[in-house]
């Protein structure tokens, strides 16, 4: 289980009770921001990403909708909280798909190469990546967030089939998890340059053309 580090920046206002109050931190807590992700962790460990909502992680947090709104923009941006994710794909991936086409296989390997090279980024994704070999719960909701929020939205807009994607997709998986989980050499040393080198062409296979 990855643990929040996440601290207070809260807005004040007054909590929620029996009557309807702006939205605002609920009585007692010192820390509005960590109680919903706290509250958000336990429902998509139960419901998973699908069936999660704001509403309902709003409720567990004890706090109005609104401001888990103000908090997260989206509920992916609450998931990328709750997992300690290291970027938003709301955010990251619009500057990935954009530019050039006959480019995008280099930008997508350098962005996951440069990502994964800071270890305090990539320690939460190998988290995820070991947790979800044993643990089914955790399987269904990385497949979910991922098809929902990372595959689904790059294939759709680069207007390239779904297959595609997730073929590029388990090409860079296949990379991270022998680079930095089993550590297989040369991969695991090698200057990620000559990656970018190796893998880009493979890449831009699957995603060049629509």
């Amino acid at each position: 289980m990855i643990r929040s580090t996440i601290g207070d920046d809260g807005a004040e206002g007054g909590g929620v009770t029996g009557e309807r109050r702006r939205p605002g931190r609920r009585p007692g807590s010192a820390d509005t921001r960590g109680d919903i992700v706290a509250a958000a962790r336990k429902i998509f460990a139960e419901k998973g990403f699908d069936k999660a909502t704001i509403r309902g992680i709003a409720r567990e947090a004890g706090v109005d909708p609104a401001l888990v709104h103000h908090y997260f923009d989206t509920k992916e941006g609450i998931f990328v909280a709750a997992l300690q994710l290291p970027v938003d794909p709301s955010k990251v991936l619009p500057l990935v798909i954009e530019g050039p086409r006959e480019q995008i296989g280099e930008r997508v390997v350098r962005f996951v190469l440069t990502l994964t090279a800071d270890a305090q980024a990539r320690e939460p994704i190998l988290a995820l990546m070991r947790s979800a070999m044993t643990n089914d719960k955790v399987v269904a909701m990385i497949r979910e967030f991922m098809t929902h929020a990372v595959i689904g939205r790059v294939a759709t807009g680069l207007g390239v089939p779904l297959i595609r994607m997730e073929a590029a997709f388990a090409q860079m998986f296949g990379v991270i998890l022998m680079r930095y989980v089993l550590r297989v050499e040369p991969v695991a040393s090698v200057d990620a340059e000559e990656l970018v080198a190796l893998l880009a062409p493979t890449i831009q296979r699957y995603l060049g053309e629509a």
